[in-house]
């Protein structure tokens, strides 16, 4: 660092920087002194590999930015090099699984395979297909939504727009509280219903599950988006005389639209890969049954985990493939909500 003196007698701190490329340069090194680390030490591991990698990317930057800017300045690189080591030590292994389903799914995933059910096939043969289970779950996550969903809704305008006192207080509770609930336990309360009555297993019973999994996500995405409604707006439309539940059904929810449909789609992603309350409620199916209030059905996740359970070279292909369709209808689901919420974002701009 050098003091210089312009002509007004003001005196400017000035430090060395380093150029754009020094980044890569420095990750460059690091990973080639990581592997000869690793190769060096017998480390037959690359996840090894990496950490050295990172650990030695964070120490080079301190280094070198300490040399040439200052100690200061390498701080700030310290801090910049640790969001990218965190960014990266994230989106891997989600590269990495999707790598491997895409890999694997797409040996039997073919339009014979989404049209036709299992039926006589048995699981250590080849053949067969995830019609049935694409059926089951379109109508089980439908049933869930259906019921969820406005459920979900009408409890955040409660909680937002009316809610005071203990009942309020006792009800945003029960919303913590059944957010982090396993699906096991929604499942087996149902369970325990259907026992009552002694009723069978039917594909109605794990869309109750469901919904009960998928109400408190709801509740708390369209909690936040009725927040971030201004007050102004509110205020604007009842000095105006309208009444409150006319406001909230033509300003508040209009506003706010968009957040809500991508809360709701969230939730429905969320619950389109559970297990647990369809193993116990919904049984499994392997021909097709398109009434989900009588008999046993079946579903993309019970599909995958018991093809995967009987072992055969077939079955895995069948398993990975389902894993495959069960992703995109996840992806399908998102770019929808994305969509919805840009198509209704309240316009900016004069």
């Amino acid at each position: 660092m050098s003091t210089a003196v312009n002509g007004n007698g003001v005196s400017n701190l000035r430090a060395g920087s380093l150029p754009k490329w020094t980044p890569w340069a420095v990750a460059a090194a690091s990973v080639a002194t990581a592997v000869a680390i690793g190769l060096g030490a017998g480390l037959h591991s690359k996840v090894q590999w990496g950490l050295i990698a990172a650990l030695l990317f964070i120490l080079g930057t301190y280094v070198v930015a300490a040399r040439v800017e200052g100690r200061r300045q390498a701080k700030d690189r310290i801090a910049t090099s640790l969001v990218w080591v965190a960014f990266l030590l994230a989106v891997i292994p989600l590269v990495s699984l999707v790598w491997v389903t895409v890999s694997r799914g797409v040996k039997v995933l073919d339009p014979y395979f989404l049209s036709h059910s299992m039926g006589v096939v048995a699981d250590s043969e080849p053949g067969g297909g995830i019609y049935h289970a694409i059926l089951g779950s379109l109508e089980q996550v439908g049933l869930a939504t259906l019921i969820g969903a406005p459920i979900g809704v009408l409890t955040a305008i409660y909680l937002v727009e009316y809610g005071r006192g203990r009942l309020a207080q006792a009800v945003t509770f029960f919303v913590d509280v059944m957010t982090g609930i396993p699906s096991i336990v929604a499942g087996l309360f149902i369970l325990s219903i259907m026992l009552i009555f002694q009723m069978q297993p039917f594909g109605f019973a794990g869309s109750l599950a469901l919904a009960i999994l998928m109400m408190p996500v709801v509740v708390r995405s369209t909690e936040e988006m009725l927040k971030l409604v201004p007050n102004e707006l509110r205020e604007a439309s009842l000095a105006l005389g309208v009444p409150k539940w006319r406001t909230i059904l033509k300003v508040v929810l209009p506003t706010s639209l968009g957040g809500i449909a991508t809360g709701v789609m969230l939730a429905v992603a969320r619950i389109a890969g559970e297990t647990a309350p369809v193993l116990l409620l919904v049984f499994g199916n392997s021909f097709i049954n398109a009434n989900p209030f009588e008999g046993a059905q079946a579903s993309l996740p019970l599909y995958i985990y018991q093809q995967y359970a009987a072992g055969a070279d077939p079955a895995y292909d069948r398993a990975w493939a389902a894993s495959l369709t069960l992703i995109a209808f996840v992806m399908i689901l998102n770019l929808a909500a994305r969509g919805v919420a840009r198509w209704k974002a309240p316009k900016t701009g004069r």
